[in-house]
């Protein structure tokens, strides 16, 4: 029962993380790791998918091996989720407070992303 969830979950996390590459506001990286994850626990095959992609493969790798992200990917996280959270907040939040709430939010994010570990460089 229980490796049918993490199996299911995963499907799941793997659609949110589809959704996330075209809507800004859903992040992306998170879903995959998170589903890498359910699939170690309850599918080898679709785990191995997963680590074999051309597209989440290396990263997926180096987070499960090394526990690390590439510099370039923080760059990319940190500026894609201040930037769209900060115009959502300046343009969506039109109370005082809410929009302190956002930035405290993304800043807790961004401490988050920096305090991972960086990889190091692949000469």
């Amino acid at each position: 029962m229980v490796i049918h969830f993490y199996r299911l979950a995963g499907f799941f996390l793997l659609i949110l993380a589809a959704i996330g590459v075209v809507l800004p506001l859903l992040p992306t990286t998170p879903f995959v790791l998170l589903a890498a994850l359910c699939f170690s626990k309850s599918s080898q095959r679709w785990h191995q998918w997963l680590l074999q992609s051309p597209t989440f493969g290396p990263g997926l790798l180096r987070w499960e091996q090394q526990r690390c992200l590439n510099c370039r990917t923080k760059v990319i996280a940190l500026f894609s989720s201040l930037g769209v959270g900060g115009a959502s907040a300046f343009f969506a939040v039109s109370e005082p407070r809410l929009q302190l709430t956002v930035f405290a939010l993304l800043a807790v994010g961004a401490v988050v992303v920096l305090r991972i570990k960086n990889c190091a460089s692949a000469r």
